[in-house]
């Protein structure tokens, strides 16, 4: 029998076996160089809880950042040398732009690796946060923290595939947005590899 308490549920489910993930999964036609250099980054996946179920806490970057300004983004960012692994990135990254503690965060599991177009390999890490805490958005770098529903973020019906020019070329992406948060690119695509491990 599955297990009935959400946290339980989804640490099957990414106990399980799975493929890493890409930006270019939706466009085949593009042929990466296998001697591509990735950089290693990680970011938190927070779920957080609510009155009415988990929900996923997300930024919003500031738009005078010169990378993915005003996007939709979880918390995390590049693998420093002092950091002991990739978790620890997540928690640092999470604390430094949220304001999260690492000691309210109990870790749940990791998703597969997600290849961006910027030449990231980017590690998700799924925690758990039980505990309310005052959020700081980081200045310059986080314009808005806020909070979606668990339950919409991880139903397939949510997502649409559109379309931009990159680099001259139509480039398809997963999109799945929520109010007046258009939820797109590498963020869409994690909650999306999340959303395909818990149908």
């Amino acid at each position: 029998m599955p297990p009935t308490d959400p946290i339980q549920r989804i640490e099957a489910a990414l106990a399980r076996p799975g493929a890493p993930s890409s930006d270019y999964d939706l466009n085949r036609d593009v042929t990466l160089p296998e001697t591509r250099k990735l950089r290693q980054a990680a970011v938190l996946v927070p779920l957080i809880e609510a009155p009415s179920g988990l929900e996923v806490l997300l930024t919003k970057r500031s738009a005078q950042l010169k990378m993915h300004p005003g996007q939709i983004a979880f918390p995390g960012g590049k693998h420093d040398r002092t950091d002991a692994n990739l978790t620890a990135t997540a928690l640092r990254e999470a604390r430094e732009e949220t304001g999260l503690p690492e000691g309210l965060v109990d870790i749940v599991g990791t998703l597969p690796a997600h290849e961006t177009v910027t030449g990231f390999t980017v590690t998700p890490i799924v925690g758990h946060i039980a505990a309310p805490f005052a959020q700081r958005p980081e200045p310059g770098e986080v314009e808005e923290i806020f909070r979606v529903p668990l339950a919409h973020v991880t139903d397939p019906a949510n997502f649409a595939v559109q379309s931009r020019l990159w680099q001259g070329k139509p480039r398809h992406f997963y999109t799945v947005p929520y109010g007046p948060y258009y939820i797109w690119g590498a963020t869409a695509r994690i909650l999306r590899a999340l959303a395909d491990r818990l149908v």
